[in-house]
């Protein structure tokens, strides 16, 4: 997931560039619409913003349900180490997640503030 988000932050990390070229020089105004690229930019920004949301609340939801349920199967099995071992991986996992909603409010600011 970690990778998947690091190619989908690629617009977050190349905003400035695509600010530079989505605004035309002096000698492409009359070529170029500079509103129209610019609201592309944004609703590419937008989409992108969204989508990688969506994405990490999904694996948090999701990973929540296993330590959920890890959680109930080790109370009643309390000597059950790969099990331990299991919910304690999940647990890992699930703040993992939680840290990437963290960074990607962050990632997201930077942007906006580029704009």
């Amino acid at each position: 997931i970690q990778e998947l988000l690091r190619v989908m932050r690629t617009i977050d990390d190349r905003i400035v560039h695509e600010l530079n070229t989505t605004i035309p020089t002096a000698s492409f105004v009359g070529k170029v619409d500079p509103g129209q690229t610019c609201k592309e930019l944004y609703q590419s920004l937008m989409d992108a913003h969204t989508n990688r949301e969506r994405i990490i609340k999904n694996c948090i939801s999701q990973t929540s349900a296993v330590v959920k349920t890890l959680k109930e199967e080790r109370e009643k099995a309390h000597e059950d180490a790969a099990l331990l071992k299991q919910l304690r991986k999940e647990q890992t996992k699930l703040k993992l997640m939680q840290s990437e909603l963290n960074v990607e409010e962050v990632v997201n600011d930077r942007s906006w503030k580029v704009l």
